[in-house]
């Protein structure tokens, strides 16, 4: 069988462009996305707490409403550092499920009537029972009783006395520190921002984490320790510097008074939405350690000062990071808007935008003296001029010193005779 060969076709070289192409520059780029953070910044995203601020007084008041009545319902758990009392302790050879009621009920069975036993665990293998305050005879029979149910000597059972006056003297100096603490807090504000209202509204939102901690800790049932106070300090202090960021930020959008295009709502909003992406990260990094710490004194030391501290930092932690965006700065603009050079101020912003947006396009915002008179139609300038200048063109043309000039200008066969001719040649 034969077989044919076809010969490659010839390929026009018109047809082929020989220029190479530029893959960069063959499509459009498309711009370059931005993130969350840099759109909040900007202003592109926005959420208006400010606006919204009557939802977050609602909420905030059914929160304090509902940690208040946890107060003066359960009450607060002292323990013997504030109240005064007897503590034992004693190490055993495991901590199992069964040991708290099996030591409480020892304790009890010692024939002391009012003990009010609390029986805790500190790691895997020591109790610690914590009593009212006991007469001599009542502690050696109650150590005797403790010691029996963990199989050990009397004497190798830990005793602490602590007397109410000693309780009394801490929760004292518990008090002046706090009071101290916000008094500094008002003047380092007042110093710093030369504005009290921001004084006011950074307290008040103190106050507010405050209640809401000591709330929390009234519904668990957890004890109040000096380590309870420890962290409830602690968080006010977090809770102030997450406030002053905010304000700082706000402060900084108001700028001059003259000059600023925004309303101090709209600034101050702004100023929220440009740190919330900030204030979140802050809180979830702190929380998360703090959680770690509550697990531990929680569920794998049973009780202890890691389990009080743990609760006041992670409660206050979060309960600061929401009053500094949701409270402080709705507050602040709410009270910054009493202010008669504020309201003019926004007043007169509003004006220039009701303005501009009555002005027609390409229009500038100038008064009405400076704006030229125009009664023609839109396009009817344009079509005069066009023809103006059709109609002087056609009359230079057909001018006598125009026809001259063309004709001089115009080309002429030359007349040569033929001995010219040939000498050129």
């Amino acid at each position: 069988m034969a077989t044919t060969t076809r010969s490659p076709s010839p390929v026009d070289p018109a047809a082929v462009d020989p220029t190479p192409v530029n893959r960069s520059t063959a499509a459009p780029k498309s711009a370059p996305k931005t993130s969350l953070t840099h759109r909040l910044w900007t202003g592109q995203v926005s959420y208006d707490f400010v606006g919204n601020r009557r939802t977050w007084y609602i909420f905030s008041a059914f929160l304090l409403v509902f940690c208040l009545v946890g107060i003066g319902v359960r009450g607060l758990q002292f323990s013997i550092e504030f109240s005064g009392g007897s503590k034992f302790q004693v190490d055993v050879a495991a901590v199992t499920s069964d040991t708290v009621g099996a030591f409480r009920s020892a304790a009890e069975s010692a024939g002391v009537a009012g003990l009010d036993a609390t029986v805790t665990t500190i790691g895997a293998n020591r109790v610690s029972i914590e009593t009212r305050s006991l007469e001599v005879p009542e502690q050696i029979a109650v150590r005797a009783a403790i010691a029996e149910q963990a199989q050990v000597a009397a004497e190798e059972v830990a005793y602490d006395q602590i007397g109410a006056s000693w309780g009394a003297e801490v929760t004292r100096k518990a008090i002046i520190a706090l009071v101290v603490f916000m008094g500094l807090v008002s003047l380092l504000i007042g110093l710093y921002f030369r504005y009290a209202k921001m004084a006011i509204s950074a307290l008040t939102t103190l106050l507010h984490d405050l209640i809401v901690t000591v709330g929390v800790y009234a519904w668990v049932g957890f004890s109040v320790t000096p380590a309870t106070l420890t962290g409830v300090l602690t968080i006010l202090g977090y809770s102030l510097y997450d406030t002053v960021v905010v304000f700082d930020k706000v402060r900084e959008n108001w700028g001059n008074l003259e000059d600023s295009k925004l309303t101090y709502a709209e600034a101050a909003n702004l100023a929220d939405n440009q740190v919330v992406v900030r204030s979140l990260n802050t809180t979830i990094i702190g929380v998360l350690p703090v959680a770690a710490l509550l697990f531990a004194g929680s569920i794998v030391l049973g009780s202890g000062p890691l389990e009080d501290i743990g609760l006041s930092l992670f409660v206050g932690m979060i309960a600061g990071a929401y009053s500094s965006i949701f409270l402080a700065t709705p507050l602040l603009s709410q009270l910054k808007d009493l202010e008669p050079a504020v309201q003019e101020h926004d007043q007169r912003v509003l004006r220039r935008r009701a303005k501009a947006k009555r002005l027609p396009q390409g229009r500038s915002d100038r008064p009405d003296s400076e704006e030229p008179e125009d009664d023609s139609e839109p396009g009817s300038n344009l079509e005069d001029t066009v023809v103006s200048i059709s109609v002087a063109a056609a009359a230079d043309q057909d001018s006598p010193a125009a026809t001259k000039k063309s004709t001089a200008e115009r080309r002429q066969p030359q007349h040569r005779s033929r001995a010219q001719r040939k000498k050129q040649t």
